[in-house]
Formats: structure tokens, C-alpha cells, sequence
């Protein structure tokens, strides 16, 4: 990582304007959702940890939960001048890195309901998702770098690859 990288860690929310290289590394369960603007260029990651808040407790850290932390998100690149009906999104993570200890039948496939529950919320807000990798039994390492639009995944098998373009996709869907 650079010195100019933005680590976002569990549960949280980061945005720039400008160039921006954020990376959530170490994602098991949890899940990286980033968002772009390309007019605006504003940029936005945010670290999901569970599927959903509790609903009879405030909720301190909004990017715990994809439920609230995906409309946590937009507000933010809001506030930075970015505006959500122009947003390019990829999301990764959601793994079941759990599964030879313990069984779905347990309750305990939070990896899988993490991703389910950040692409209802993406959904929700209308957002235009690229792309996405989750689910799986592999952690992952994420990066986003806004300048180039690149996100790229890395686990310990395959390694690091591209996901998707979060600029050149604004770029096509602008030109159709």
C-alpha cells in the first residue's frame, strides 16, 4: 500500500474527491462496497459488516450494517458533491470463510447474507451496479483507485485481478 491509500476499515466510510486509492483489505464475511461519481469525481467505500442493524438499538457506526450503511454511503458522497443518480457501483467480499466449522443451518452464514442484503440495499437505492464478486470460501483483499476507476481483488489463491472499470463504465453508459 501507498502512503497515499485509504484504508477503510471494518465498518467504515470513506470518501475523496479526486484521486483517491482505497483498499479494505482482509475481507471475509464482510463486504467493500465502492461508489463513483465521474462528473463530480467523487469516490466512496464502505466496509460492510453484517446484513442488517438491530432495530431496537441506535446505530452508532452506520457502515456496520448494509441496511444502513449503503444509504450512509450515498449521503456522504453527497455531502462531497457527488450525486447518487450518476453512481458507478462494485461491491466484493461475502465470503463463507466459516463454512468447514460451522454449518448454514446454524445461522452462521453471515458471508452469503452480507452480499444478499448489500445488493437489496443497492437495489433499493436505484444504484447502478457493475459488478461483483462475493459468496465463496476465500477471503479477499479490495482496491478501488478512482483515478484510474480500476477495482481489483486479491485472494490468496488466484492472486490479484481486475473486477471492473468503475470509469470506463460511466464512460460507456454515457455514450449509449
Amino acid at each position: 500500500m501507498g502512503k497515499d491509500t485509504i484504508v477503510v476499515g471494518m465498518t467504515e466510510i470513506k470518501v475523496a474527491k479526486g484521486a483517491a486509492t482505497f483498499t479494505c483489505p482482509g475481507l471475509g464475511s464482510c463486504v467493500a462496497v465502492a461508489a463513483y461519481d465521474p462528473v463530480a469525481d467523487v469516490a466512496g467505500v464502505a466496509h460492510i459488516m453484517l446484513p442488517t442493524s438491530f432495530k431496537d438499538r441506535p446505530v452508532k457506526r452506520p457502515g456496520k450494517f448494509a441496511d444502513t450503511g449503503i444509504a450512509a454511503l450515498m449521503a456522504e458522497i453527497e455531502k462531497a458533491g457527488g450525486d447518487t443518480r450518476r453512481l458507478m457501483v462494485a461491491f466484493a467480499g461475502g465470503a463463507q470463510v466459516l463454512r468447514p466449522l460451522l454449518t448454514t443451518d446454524a445461522g452462521f452464514d453471515i458471508g452469503p447474507r452480507n452480499g444478499q442484503a448489500v445488493a437489496r440495499a443497492l437495489a433499493h437505492m436505484r444504484a447502478v451496479v457493475v459488478a461483483s464478486d462475493t459468496g465463496g470460501n476465500q477471503g479477499r483483499t479490495f482496491s478501488f483507485c478512482s483515478e484510474s476507476g480500476m477495482i481489483r481483488v486479491r485472494t490468496v489463491t488466484t492472486g490479484e485481478r481486475p473486477l471492473c472499470n468503475l470509469r470506463s463504465a460511466a464512460q460507456t453508459k454515457e455514450a449509449a
